[in-house]
């Protein structure tokens, strides 16, 4: 009786736990894949997908406003960039590459780039600032696909290259799994890939992450860096085996003016393709398989839902997080 009591106990628990974690879901559409997410501010929301899908709230989420970019109903804008309420910027994967951006919240789109070349495919956006920005594509004829901007995505240029120092390697690509696999430390881009290789990328350099490599599936998917620059997040693993739970993720710390590889830290639990930093101690990874937390920059996790999700970004001015994912799916979790 004694062991059933402490069993009935435990699992007592562990549903209050799993309540109190639970995502509550604010919009769903069935059939649309979300796996870019912009939060502009504590309340202006964002998200794109398939079906030329594009969704918005300027409320923090209370309600949701869907649309369908007009003449790009077929396209998978997986990257966007929200600079507030009416100006956005999204773009979609696959040939023909195109960027397009609004001004009047998504009643119009603007073309401002387009690459018709077959061997296209445009991962992910980020920005620095509100003018700088880049956007990764996989690798065309062994060389890397990298777009800069310094004018708020009006105008796009190649980077050259003479830029890359280290050569990619057959099989290292990216994914366009969250728009989250490129983002800015001080004035250097940095990116992450995966593949047959997963390597961390900055500036045109390329050093080895030891995460999981060597599949078409495995790899680095997401890449976040502290609010004051002197911690770093990276994570991803295999989706194809995304409870699999080695080698999912990477923690650096500041040392000086060099990053290094935390050696004493746990894993998440499954592939996460998201990762962002609600703090600057304060971690949350999502993916396919669960949501898991770090209140240590990453040194240890806590799964806390085995909802799925593709992507997660930070409330500004809030201990709270959004989530997108599979079947439209928007979400909210407050850690307050």
């Amino acid at each position: 009786m004694r062991i059933i009591k402490i069993v009935l106990i435990l699992l007592f628990v562990n549903q209050q736990l799993t309540a109190q974690n639970s995502i509550k879901i604010l919009t769903e559409k069935k059939g649309v894949s979300l796996r870019g997410l912009s939060v502009a501010s504590e309340t202006i929301i964002w998200a794109s997908g398939s079906k030329g899908s594009v969704v918005k709230s300027l409320n923090g989420g209370e309600r949701f406003e869907w649309m369908q970019v007009k003449g790009y109903e077929n396209r998978d804008f997986r990257g966007i960039y929200a600079w507030g309420a009416n100006e956005a910027l999204i773009v979609a994967v696959a040939a023909p590459a195109v960027i397009l951006k609004t001004f009047d919240g998504g009643l119009n789109w603007q073309k401002v780039y387009e690459n018709k070349d077959t061997s296209m495919f445009l991962d992910a956006v980020s920005f620095q600032d509100e003018q700088v920005g880049a956007v990764i594509g996989d690798p065309i004829n062994d060389t890397i696909f990298l777009l800069t901007t310094e004018d708020k995505g009006a105008h796009w240029n190649k980077v050259k290259s003479s830029f890359w120092k280290s050569k990619v390697q057959s099989g290292e690509a990216f994914f366009a799994s969250s728009n989250s696999n490129i983002g800015f430390l001080n004035n250097s881009i940095v990116f992450v890939s995966g593949g047959i290789k997963s390597r961390i990328w900055i500036d045109g350099t390329a050093m080895p992450l030891f995460m999981m490599e060597g599949g078409k599936s495995t790899g680095a998917n997401s890449i976040d860096i502290s609010p004051y620059g002197d911690k770093m997040i990276i994570v991803g693993g295999d989706f194809m085996k995304d409870t699999v739970t080695y080698d999912v993720a990477r923690a650096f710390n500041k040392n000086g003016k060099a990053f290094q590889i935390n050696t004493n830290f746990t894993m998440p639990h499954g592939y996460r393709s998201s990762v962002n930093f609600i703090d600057n101690n304060f971690v949350v990874a999502a993916g396919t398989s669960g949501v898991d937390i770090s209140k240590d920059a990453g040194k240890n996790w806590n799964f806390i839902s085995n909802q799925s999700f593709h992507v997660v970004q930070h409330q500004p001015g809030r201990k709270a997080a959004f989530f997108a994912g599979s079947g439209g799916r928007i979400g909210y979790l407050s850690f307050e």
